[in-house]
C-alpha cells in the first residue's frame, strides 16, 4: 500500500515527496522539507511496518517531533528521544478566575522558590519509596545514585512549565509539563550509543533487536524513566497544591488528575510503537495538548484511531528554532501578546512566546479524527524555566 493522506490533508502535494510501500498518514497540511525527508527516512527502514505525522510535526533529532511509526521486533532508542517519559498533567482545582488573578503574583514568586526550575536541582533529596521496587539495570542504577532523588520535583527548562487557568466553565485547573530530567537524558545517551555501535550517540535509525540483551535492557531503564517522569510531575503538582492552598484556601480534585506521556514506546497488538512527542489517545482516554504561554492547554479525549498508530499531537509545534525566534520575535510584540498573564516575559524566555509556535487552534482542529475536545484552559499564571 501507498503511503496517502487523510481528507483532511488532500490538496497539499508535500506528500509525492514520501515514497515508500509501507502505510502511513499525515494529520497535518503544513510541514517543512527537512521534517519530511527525516519521516520518509524513518518509513524505508526495513523493520518499520506502518507511521503516521500529527499535527504539530516538526524536524526533530533523528525523527520528526509528533511522528508515530511503528516496528517489528526492534526499538529505537533515538525514536523515544532524549527526555523518555516527558508529558503532561493536569489537575482541576476548586479556586476560581478571581481568586487565582488576585493573587496571581504571590503565588507565582513562592512557586518559583519551592520548585527548581532550568539546571537547578533540590537541595536535598526527595522521598520515592517506589524507586527502589521498579527494576532497572546496573547503568541506570548508577545514574540514578548520583543525584536521580535530587532532581524529582524540578521543571527543567526549555518549554516544560508549570501553568495554573481556568477554563470555559470557571474551573481552575493546574497544568504541569516536566519529563525524566538529567535520567532520562543519560538513559537515551547511553543506549543511543549502544544501538549506533560507534560508542558515539550518533543521529539515525539505529536499533536494538527487543529479543537482545542490549534491547531488553533498554526497554527496563525506559519503563523506570517513564516511572520517574510521572513522579516528577506528581511532585511538582503536589508543590503545587500545597503552596497554592497555603496562599488561597481550596481544594485539588486528585480523582480527576490526567496524566499522559508523549515520549515512549509500547508494545501493542504484535508491533512496537514510538512516540515521539506524540500523545498516547485510545479511545475514550484522556490527554491534554498544550498550546503555548498564552492560549493554554486543551484537555482532551482520545478516539483510538488507528490510522494515527491511536495516537494525537503533543502540542502545538515549533514553527521557529530557539536560535530564529530570538533573533526574529520583538520582546515588545512579546510583552504585548501575554498582557493579563503573570509570567516571565523576558529575553531568556522569548524562544517561549507564541509566536515560536505554530497556532494551536488549528492544529486542534486537524485532530477532529483523533480527539474530542472536552475543555480549553486559559493561562493566568505561567512558570518557565
Amino acid at each position: 500500500m501507498i503511503g496517502y493522506w487523510t481528507s483532511q490533508n488532500k490538496g497539499n502535494s508535500a506528500n509525492m515527496h514520501i515514497v515508500t510501500d509501507k502505510p502511513y498518514h499525515l494529520f497535518v497540511d503544513t510541514i517543512e522539507p527537512e521534517a519530511l525527508h527525516q519521516f520518509e527516512s524513518a518509513m524505508q527502514q526495513p523493520f518499520v511496518v506502518r507511521g503516521a505525522l500529527m499535527a504539530d510535526a516538526h524536524t526533530g533529532y533523528s525523527l520528526p517531533i509528533g511522528a508515530v511509526i511503528a516496528t517489528k521486533s526492534v526499538v529505537v532508542p533515538a525514536w523515544v528521544g532524549y527526555d523518555i517519559g516527558c508529558g503532561m498533567c493536569a489537575l482541576p482545582i476548586s479556586h476560581t478566575k478571581d481568586v487565582l488573578t488576585e493573587h496571581a503574583q504571590q503565588i507565582f514568586d513562592q512557586l518559583y522558590k519551592v520548585i527548581p526550575v532550568g539546571f537547578s536541582h533540590n537541595r536535598h533529596e526527595t522521598v520515592w519509596e517506589e524507586a527502589e521496587k521498579i527494576k532497572k539495570t546496573e547503568v541506570l542504577a548508577s545514574i540514578f545514585r548520583k543525584n536521580g532523588l535530587h532532581q524529582l520535583g524540578s521543571l527543567g527548562g526549555g518549554n516544560h512549565f508549570i501553568e495554573i487557568g481556568t477554563d470555559e466553565t470557571g474551573r481552575g485547573w493546574i497544568v504541569i509539563h516536566s519529563g525524566s530530567r538529567g535520567i532520562g537524558h543519560a538513559v537515551a545517551t547511553h543506549y543511543m550509543k549502544t544501538a549506533s555501535g560507534t560508542g558515539k550517540a550518533r543521529e539515525g535509525h539505529y536499533g536494538l533487536s527487543v529479543q537482545s540483551q542490549e534491547g531488553i535492557h533498554y526497554l527496563k531503564d525506559l519503563h523506570f524513566c517513564l516511572s520517574f517522569g510521572l513522579e516528577n510531575r506528581m511532585e511538582i503538582m503536589r508543590r503545587v497544591v500545597a503552596t497554592l492552598c497555603d496562599l488561597v484556601p481550596g481544594r485539588a480534585f486528585w480523582d480527576e488528575r490526567i496524566n499522559r506521556n508523549h515520549n515512549h514506546v509500547e508494545h501493542k497488538e504484535g508491533i512496537w510503537i514510538h512516540r515521539k512527542g506524540a500523545t498516547h489517545a485510545e479511545k475514550g482516554m484522556m490527554g491534554v495538548i498544550p498550546g503555548n504561554m498564552r492560549d493554554g492547554s486543551f484537555i482532551v479525549r482520545g478516539k483510538g484511531n488507528p490510522d494515527a498508530l491511536y495516537s494525537s499531537s503533543h502540542g502545538a509545534g515549533r514553527v521557529l528554532g530557539r536560535k530564529a525566534s530570538k533573533a526574529a520575535i520583538s520582546m515588545a510584540d512579546f510583552v504585548k501578546t501575554m498582557k493579563g498573564i503573570t509570567a516571565r516575559v523576558a529575553p531568556e524566555t522569548l524562544d517561549e512566546s507564541p509566536f515560536a509556535y505554530k497556532d494551536i487552534h488549528h492544529v486542534i482542529e486537524q485532530q477532529s479524527e483523533l480527539i474530542e475536545v472536552i475543555a480549553h484552559i486559559t493561562p493566568i499564571i505561567n512558570l518557565k524555566g
